[in-house]
């Protein structure tokens, strides 16, 4: 059914700018699978102009997986798109969690909606492990681009930043990229 609506959608998902994101979100994705499998623990996040990825890795190290990851997906390994651990994955089951226990509470006094929690519980956890695959073929149809098609690397630039709460600064890499 996601893909029948992707069909539908094709004329928004295709408008430079989004097709440029969902491009730069898949590259994004294959880049840190490639990170993940060296043992780096990180994130990213997209837009039309590149992506970058937060994490204590060094810089050959993004260059080399941006590369390889480009490389990989023009050479027909579309799947490295879509990354379990996407935001989109977490939207997905934060929606669908909160709209099945809302409904499952609704209508009820204080005392029947305690009487419901086992019930709702259920219902959650069910909507969880449903939550995961839909959010899998979200990214797959809406939310990334497997194919890169003239998407092109810039640049890639190493920063550090301090967040307010954390002891030390994160490593930021910012890939710069083109496309059509």
């Amino acid at each position: 059914m996601l893909e029948q609506l992707a069909t539908l959608a094709r004329p928004v998902l295709n408008i430079p700018f989004i097709r440029r994101t969902r491009r730069n979100h898949g590259l994004e994705h294959a880049t840190i699978h490639l990170l993940n499998q060296q043992g780096y623990r990180l994130s990213g996040r997209s837009n039309d102009s590149g992506f970058v990825i937060l994490g204590d890795v060094p810089t050959d190290r993004v260059e080399r997986a941006v590369r390889d990851a480009l490389a990989r997906m023009r050479g027909g390994e579309h799947g490295l798109a879509v990354h379990p651990n996407c935001g989109t994955n977490l939207v997905t089951t934060g929606l669908l969690t909160s709209l099945v226990a809302m409904a499952g509470l609704s209508g009820s006094s204080r005392r029947d909606s305690f009487n419901r929690l086992p019930l709702v519980m259920m219902l959650v956890m069910g909507t969880i492990l449903y939550s995961q695959p839909l959010g899998l073929s979200l990214q797959k149809h809406f939310t990334t681009e497997g194919d890169p098609g003239d998407l092109e690397v810039l640049t890639i630039n190493r920063s550090e930043v301090r967040l307010p709460l954390g002891e030390k600064p994160v490593t930021v890499h910012r890939v710069e990229t083109h496309s059509s």
